[in-house]
């Protein structure tokens, strides 16, 4: 007969073993998943947090900083909420240079001064075919104050951002698609192009039917082919400012019309056109054309001091609305957009390079930048490099913030919204987790929080690269752990 001490051995071994020798639910997932056939050659960075008491629920590979796609925005959407401020919105300024005679002839120029609005035009906030409203309420005021002809040019001038084009660590497989459009002081339409093909049989050539808005001086190269597919499968490549465009790959077979979006070249020098264009067509005659201030060289020209005055100031959307969409969507103009606003109000420069000076400086009390890497406000760079320890860190301090409640707003709902519509859905963790996805090739990511079945508040962030399979099949493994964290 066993004494009552080698039952009680048993029992604590027994014990031991049901429990993972003391390790909760969570991390007994977070280790299957991380011992998975999947994750063979993966690099896998997990961490998750109570936000109540601060202890660590479960880590692995917590500190490795590695790309993580698009989460990274919960740094640019997080930022911008803290230093511009909800409601904040940025500008777009009309200048006239010179004096308007009494026969409505301006000697001079008219300059379009902008404030880093991604806003201006753009799909997203404004319904189908109303994007170019600003447009005619700019022209109409022009003509009051009775401008009939300009001995000059419309010039365009985003010069207080800077001209880098994209961020550091940007693809040429991204650049010249419309998710790769680059970060400027001015944008107009999202930055984008919408070409429309035409598809013949399997094999042959497409054909461009239209492009929308027209680009002038832009040569397009088509060698995308019609297949037997049933999804997108061309590219757009073009460097930043460069007017040549070459478009590979393939599109389904067979079809009247069928639309690719790509980037637009120059949106300074687009801005220009669009506007000049609108004045011609409303009677307005205009001598020397349109310019860009980088194009053109006329940096020293912009002065906007005497022989300038204000005509106009087109406020672009709320930073709140612009995060939300950020956030919601995966917008990458758009968090780019949003870092660079913070550099813009802060120390002047619209630049990549001072939205991420401005963003350290901030966050360094109580975020630790050791082995934090930041290139970017979108993730789309791969130079990037973050760990969950990072995004633990963030979402731990934006949850004491007063903006806790809208930044949390701004992320999509497990099975409910945005990107995450089709997350956990069914699971436990549908309902109960609000995050920011984040999928490039060979990465998936999610970070955000839980709010558990027993009433506990959770930090979490999953960063997987190299995954040994399909995306379905890393978000698959990521739910376990998600649904894990759910009934913690």
């Amino acid at each position: 007969m066993r004494s009552n001490l080698q039952k009680f051995l048993l029992l604590l071994l027994t014990f031991h073993a049901l429990n993972g020798f003391g390790q909760n639910a969570v991390q007994l997932v977070v280790n299957q998943v991380a011992k998975s056939q999947e994750m063979v050659g993966a690099t896998f960075s997990f961490c998750a947090i109570d936000l109540a008491s601060g202890n660590e629920i479960g880590a692995n590979n917590a500190n490795l900083s590695i790309p993580t796609a698009s989460t990274a925005k919960l740094f640019s959407t997080a930022t911008a909420l803290e230093v511009l401020g909800a409601d904040y919105r940025p500008e777009t300024r009309i200048y006239i240079e010179g004096a308007i005679s009494k026969d409505g002839k301006l000697d001079g120029n008219i300059w379009i001064r902008g404030g880093g609005d991604m806003t201006l035009g753009s799909r997203f906030f404004n319904e189908s075919g109303h994007e170019r409203d600003f447009l005619s309420t700019w022209v109409d005021t022009l003509k009051k104050l009775g401008i009939k002809s300009i001995s000059g040019s419309i010039i365009a001038d985003g010069s207080a951002f800077g001209y880098a084009g994209i961020p550091d660590g940007w693809s040429w497989n991204d650049m010249g698609n419309y998710y790769g459009a680059g970060p400027s002081g001015i944008c107009v339409f999202d930055n984008a192009i919408r070409f429309t093909f035409k598809t013949g049989a399997a094999g042959t050539s497409t054909e461009i039917v239209s492009m929308v808005p027209n680009v002038p001086g832009m040569t397009f190269h088509n060698y995308v082919k019609s297949a037997a597919i049933d999804d997108d499968q061309s590219y757009i490549y073009g460097a930043p400012y460069s007017m040549d465009r070459f478009a590979t790959g393939s599109l389904p077979a067979g079809r009247s019309s069928f639309e690719v979006k790509g980037s637009v070249p120059d949106p300074e020098i687009q801005l220009a056109y669009e506007l000049a264009t609108e004045l011609e067509k409303a009677g307005v005659k205009i001598a020397n054309g349109y310019k860009g201030v980088r194009r053109d060289e006329l940096l020293q020209t912009a002065k906007y001091g005497s022989g300038f005055s204000l005509a106009y100031t087109h406020k672009g959307q709320r930073v709140k609305d612009i995060a939300t969409l950020t956030n919601m969507k995966s917008i990458n103009l758009f968090a780019e957009g949003l870092l660079c606003l913070v550099g813009y109000k802060l120390n002047g420069k619209g630049s990549t390079e001072e939205g991420l000076k401005q963003l350290e400086k901030y966050w360094s009390a109580k975020v630790s930048f050791t082995g934090l890497f930041l290139k970017d406000g979108s993730g789309l760079s791969r130079s990037n490099g973050i760990s969950a320890v990072h995004f633990c860190t963030l979402l731990k301090a934006m949850n004491s913030s007063k903006n806790s409640a809208l930044y949390q707003s701004t992320l999509p709902v497990a099975g409910k919204s945005g990107t995450l519509t089709g997350l956990c859905n069914g699971q436990a963790g549908e309902g109960r987790i609000v995050a920011k996805s984040g999928t490039m090739s060979r990465i998936k990511s999610y970070a955000g929080y839980v709010n558990s079945k027993s009433g506990k508040k959770i930090a979490f962030a999953i960063t997987i690269n190299n995954f040994n399979g399909s995306s379905s099949q890393a978000t698959a493994k990521i739910e376990q752990i998600l649904n894990a964290l759910a009934v913690y």
